[in-house]
């Protein structure tokens, strides 16, 4: 029975230990947050690759955790259509996704406050050290410590992440909160609002206690805005006691100055989408990068989901991602019995060219929209998907 230390606690790494333990191996999970994690993050559209777990196993239904979304819509400054097409989507929340796998996993195989400082790799075994002074042995260490990855750094010092030349504001906002028209114009869809060099979107997820009745949930949304790479770029991602942030900014950390801009600028979109950016009491950033590493595998070391590449959002599948590394990886354990440096290799190499297809699609997805003015409501290319657009 192969020892595996998880590095990270997200939906990705969760999603690791789970599979990986009903692959029969020991699973620990060591996570550098002192706390549960919250917040992390708002909307995410639900991949099958996703949920993959929860319908494996009977664990719950989707409509207990997601929100159902029939209709893409793109609309024009009066908030008429530009274009509609029928689709079948479901959208949820990190928190709620969270929730529901952390709760698959038995407590004591989850620790909390445990940030690694390095490893070291002997012939069958892989030595974890911690912050804490603590030292632990495993057959297989798998990281999924995110874009800011402790081990892809140790890996791989000259790969970072690639400013994309804008960011993503984001917000929720109680659906009670809203104007009675803004929930029926958002409520059931996924509406998009294309303005030159930028677009937004918006959809409603599960409440903050998980609720799923409309009238009670959160309402999403993403608006992607060109910003110069240098010192606005600098200034902007400087929270409020003035600590300079590399890849995001949480609910509560962005200037008050910054916010007043961003609701000047709702003043021109269409109604439904300015009510809801206007309603938001504290939007946050999430800096736009790209990132790709040359290999996934180091000996009995191997890296996941954003940690070894982070795709641009607008696929909408970096989620799906980490939970395909996961289930491929629980896949290639069995098929190798157990021979952990055997499965890594067979594991690689479809990984590392999903990761790299992902990647490339994502940023042209966000070229399109931000700086070649190609982004079209029509065009096929430009829908969800982890393997292709659509799939």
């Amino acid at each position: 029975m192969p020892r595996v230390h998880v590095i990270g606690g997200s939906i990705g790494g969760l999603t690791a230990a789970l599979v990986l333990r009903d692959a029969g191996c020991d699973v620990h999970v060591y996570e550098r947050s002192d706390a549960d994690l919250v917040g992390r993050g708002a909307g995410i559209v639900v991949h099958p690759m996703t949920v993959r777990y929860f319908a494996e196993n009977n664990v719950l239904e989707l409509d207990r955790i997601s929100v159902p979304s029939r209709t893409l819509r793109y609309i024009n400054s009066d908030g008429t259509v530009a274009y509609e097409e029928q689709v079948n989507y479901r959208l949820t929340a990190w928190n709620t996704l969270y929730r529901a796998l952390r709760a698959c996993l038995e407590p004591d195989r989850y620790h909390l406050g445990q940030t690694m400082r390095g490893f070291e790799q002997a012939k069958e075994r892989v030595l974890v050290r911690f912050a804490s002074g603590q030292e632990e042995e495993c057959d297989l260490l798998v990281c999924a410590d995110g874009v800011a990855s402790t081990a892809r750094g140790l890996l791989f010092p000259d790969v970072k992440p690639l400013y994309a030349g804008y960011v993503g504001w984001r917000g929720t906002v109680p659906e009670s909160c809203l104007m009675p028209a803004t929930v029926n114009d958002l409520g059931a869809s996924i509406t998009y609002h294309l303005t030159p060099n930028s677009h937004i979107l918006a959809y409603a997820i599960p409440a903050a206690d998980g609720s799923v009745t409309a009238g009670h949930r959160l309402l999403n949304f993403v608006w992607y805005r060109n910003v110069s790479e240098g010192q606005e770029l600098q200034e902007l991602m400087t929270d409020r006691s003035g600590v300079r942030h590399d890849t995001s900014l949480p609910p509560g950390a962005v200037p008050q100055r910054y916010i007043r801009q961003l609701r000047q600028a709702a003043v021109d979109l269409p109604e439904s989408l300015k009510n809801a950016v206007l309603k938001c009491p504290e939007p946050f950033i999430q800096a736009i990068v790209d990132l790709e590493v040359p290999w996934m595998v180091d000996r009995r070391v191997c890296l996941i989901g954003d940690a070894a590449f982070t795709a641009r959002p607008h696929a909408a599948a970096g989620t799906a991602k980490a939970c395909a590394d996961a289930w491929a990886l629980a896949d290639a354990v069995r098929a190798a019995k157990g021979d952990v440096v055997r499965a890594l290799r067979e594991w690689e190499p479809g990984q590392l060219t999903l990761g790299r297809q992902l990647v490339e699609r994502a940023r042209l997805m966000g070229n399109r929209s931000q700086f070649y003015g190609t982004w079209r409501p029509e065009d096929r290319s430009l829908r969800f998907g982890l393997w292709e657009p659509g799939r």
